[in-house]
């Protein structure tokens, strides 16, 4: 049955994206960047509701209020990465438009990189470390300035569920150059969703939305370690079972 469900889901996904991205291609050439981000995350809204219709994945989202209020207060998104249900549920549930921080060859990927890459957002040559920390605060600190909220995974890729990977400062190098708070936030995706799997499982995704924490006269290293630290025991205390 789970095979199933994940085969319809992923067939559906294929359908949808085409037009989506061709539409979001053509009309990137007549409407502005915001519209077009909403237009987008209007289609990641939809892959979220076909998860949980088709799938049975549920989101139960806890720390709304901890989210800034002001039309242009800006912030840093640092998020537990477990799978792709994050990456399309943020968008989905946020209030203000994000900027992914991403690795150029998705943009490569047919359709869904072809959109992205139309969309304003921070895509990386990882090879070049130099220019391209220097490319995430130019675009950084312009993004925050016009009320859209930066998103990036520090651990770097999917970690699969129970496991810790290596938390990057890159996230709270920014937020201490651009002098803007970050706010960490645990995802137990992997419980319905597993790290790189085909067949998914119905249940319940929590996401934890941490607290603000301020910038201003911190390290960047020891930052993120306050940040990794609230991460993994959120994801301990909201998936004991993964943690034994």
């Amino acid at each position: 049955m789970n095979f199933m469900r994940s085969l319809v889901h992923m067939l559906w996904m294929i359908v949808t994206v085409i037009p989506w991205a061709l539409v979001v291609v053509v009309a990137s050439m007549f409407i502005s960047s915001s519209r077009l981000y909403w237009w987008c995350a209007a289609w990641l809204a939809n892959a979220i509701r076909s998860g949980t219709f088709i799938l049975g994945i549920e989101n139960r989202i806890t720390g709304m209020e901890n989210l800034p209020l002001g039309e242009k207060d800006p912030v840093i998104l640092l998020v537990k990465h477990q799978s792709t249900w994050e990456t399309f549920l943020m968008p989905a549930i946020m209030p203000h438009p994000l900027a992914y921080v991403f690795k150029k060859e998705l943009l490569n990927v047919p359709f869904f990189g072809w959109a992205m890459g139309r969309m304003d957002m921070i895509h990386i040559d990882r090879s070049q470390r130099a220019q391209a920390f220097n490319k995430v605060v130019t675009q950084g600190k312009r993004l925050m300035a016009e009320g859209v909220w930066v998103i990036m995974f520090p651990e770097g890729t999917r970690i699969p569920r129970g496991q810790k990977g290596i938390y990057k400062s890159g996230g709270t190098r920014l937020a201490i150059e651009a002098g803007v708070p970050v706010i960490p936030i645990a995802v137990t995706s992997a419980k319905c969703w597993p790290t790189r799997a085909f067949i998914k499982r119905p249940g319940i995704v929590d996401i934890s939305i941490g607290k603000m924490i301020p910038s201003e006269g911190r390290q960047a290293e020891e930052l993120m370690q306050e940040v990794e630290d609230w991460i993994e025991a959120e994801m301990r205390r909201l998936d004991p079972e993964a943690y034994v």
